[in-house]
């Protein structure tokens, strides 16, 4: 049976980022990625956003990832030639009465280190947004947009190039236990590994569970939410130009629907949250634009259902059930039974701007294994 000092379980961008980290001074790293290619899941099913940390509670995995996360993705990006853009945000109060809430979140922001950050008033979101109707906004400098799927792509392709081996069509069925190293088993074959990490995503709980000791109970639950998305039609494009969000939803499903200028010159209205039950369902029942237009007009008017047009979905690995309080935090932890096993559970937004900066956390925990 082959061996191997590391196996990454999943190759979406936070598994792609771990093998770019890891592959630098360690050899026999590998990538076992289900799908076809890497980043087919919600690596790149998402707006596309570099985040700036502004959300999350203070201390969270959340906020530390996103923060430092938000500045090596743009190195990265710089480094490598991927596209993006640091395009700056508005947050928005749509009325007098969410103001207090808008400073609320401000406060939070700088309590997570977010620097580039001030309150304005319509006058200032009319200079810069003049079809958004808005009482006053945080204007967040940090944020930007990215090709996601070229993100993904980078990542992998510093890996690889650096001896990591990335195999697609690798499922993986089976995980055994042994004295000194955990059996890997699946489509792709068998590898014994000295050290495993779980980044499978969506399927990161079902993964766990393969662990002996854990097939009948699972250390944890992963409740898909989908996010579905639509385009503005080329002759209203102009009606946003950059990123604008409403202040988060209390049910923390999402940060809300939103204006996501895109890389095409184009913007993105969305995405929707809702609960399934399948984690391979982007398509069943998908709200019609006229759902869209009615949540968009809140904060752009002019925008109608006849300019938008339905485009994509991504499903969120959620750790919060429903009905349940949140947000949950991102789970990096070691097995607790088995710690040659690293989980990554229920990394979900802002995962695509945390990706580099998790790689640190879980590449500092792969040197503690294997030394």
């Amino acid at each position: 049976m082959d061996r191997a000092n590391i196996v990454i379980i999943g190759g979406g961008v936070v598994g792609c980022a771990i093998a770019a980290a890891v592959s630098k001074n360690t050899s026999d790293v590998f990538v076992l990625e289900a799908m076809p290619k890497v980043g087919m899941g919600a690596s790149t099913r998402n707006s596309g956003v570099i985040h700036s940390g502004l959300y999350y509670t203070a201390g969270s995995l959340k906020a530390r990832h996103c923060v430092r996360g938000n500045r090596l993705t743009y190195e990265f990006c710089a480094a490598h030639s991927v596209p993006h853009r640091r395009t700056g945000k508005l947050v928005v109060a749509t009325n007098p009465e969410e103001a207090h809430e808008l400073a609320a979140l401000l406060e939070k922001g700088r309590a997570n280190g977010v620097e580039g950050m001030r309150i304005v008033d319509s006058a200032a979101i009319r200079a810069r947004e003049p079809h958004i109707v808005a009482h006053s906004a945080i204007e967040v400098s940090s944020t930007g947009i990215v090709l996601s799927e070229e993100l993904v792509k980078a990542y992998a392709r510093v890996a690889t190039a650096q001896g990591a081996n990335i195999v697609t069509h690798a499922k993986v069925t089976r995980l055994e236990a042994g004295q000194d190293c955990i059996r890997v088993a699946g489509t792709a074959g068998e590898i014994e590994a000295r050290c495993v990490v779980n980044s499978a995503g969506l399927f990161a709980d079902e993964v766990a569970a393969l662990l002996t000791g854990h097939v009948k109970q699972r250390p944890y639950k992963i409740f898909p939410v989908r996010g579905e998305y639509c385009e503005v039609v080329k002759p209203k494009a102009h009606l946003v130009s950059a990123l604008v969000y409403p202040l988060p939803h209390p049910d923390h499903l999402s940060l809300g629907v939103h204006f996501t200028r895109t890389l095409w010159d184009t913007f993105l209205v969305g995405p929707t949250a809702r609960y399934i039950d399948d984690k391979n369902d982007y398509e069943s029942n998908p709200e019609p634009p006229t759902e869209f237009a009615r949540r968009a007009k809140l904060m752009l008017p002019a925008i109608e259902a006849a300019d938008l047009r339905p485009t994509y979905s991504g499903i969120r690995a959620k750790l919060v059930p429903p009905g349940g309080k949140g947000p949950a935090d991102f789970v990096i932890e070691r097995d607790a039974d088995f710690p040659r096993v690293i989980h990554l559970v229920g990394i979900e937004s802002p995962g695509l701007t945390s990706a580099p900066s998790i790689a640190e956390q879980v590449s500092s925990m792969i040197a503690e294994t294997l030394n």
